[in-house]
């Protein structure tokens, strides 16, 4: 066996030092972010995009781009959750510019073995109500839907993400609320 010169020893434990990265701070706070959000993430970006594969690959750019510039996250502007949402936004509008076309929500998956046979015409009729009174609304109006029932965020965090005062926010979505109702009242 031939002997390593001392010089390229060095050189090869430095390579393998290096390659043996220890966690940052930023590192945990973003394995812990993902864990915590990539469902919310993936359900709003399905909700706007309507494409449950695109949705996938908006979901892991997000993440790549939230990962890229996680030591960039400023908490002063708000919560970890609130900027995650504002890169997955920006992430599905990039999508919906590519494809040149306006998208409508989705409703969720309901579990058809847990609605009682009896129940079911009544379910399948409030569920095509709730989906004619979605694809009605506006695009911004589908994305605050998206974002408070898809995602789960609260009115601040939707605040942050859209770019609007806390107030706005809360009454553009008491108003889309207000409006999908109706609508569901009217079909039924």
């Amino acid at each position: 066996m031939k002997a390593v010169p001392a010089r390229n020893r060095g050189v090869n434990e430095t390579v393998a030092a290096v390659a043996i990265e220890i966690p940052t701070d930023a590192d945990v706070a973003f394995d812990e972010l993902y864990r915590r959000n990539r469902d919310d993430v993936h359900a709003y970006v399905a909700g706007l995009l309507r494409d449950r594969s695109a949705a996938e690959d908006v979901t892991a750019l997000t993440f790549e781009r939230a990962y890229r510039r996680r030591r960039s996250f400023n908490p002063k502007r708000g919560t970890r959750r609130a900027w995650l949402f504002g890169i997955a936004r920006n992430a599905a509008l990039d999508e919906l510019r590519r494809r040149r076309r306006q998208a409508t929500l989705l409703a969720e998956p309901v579990d058809e073995a847990a609605i009682p046979p009896e129940q079911g015409a009544e379910v399948a009729i409030r569920r095509a109500a709730l989906r004619a009174a979605l694809a009605s609304l506006a695009p911004r109006e589908r994305e605050l839907v998206a974002l408070k029932f898809f995602a789960g965020l609260t009115n601040p965090e939707i605040a942050r993400v859209i770019g609007i005062s806390e107030t706005n926010a809360g009454t553009r979505l008491h108003r889309v609320i207000k409006k999908l109702r109706r609508a569901c009242d009217a079909a039924a």
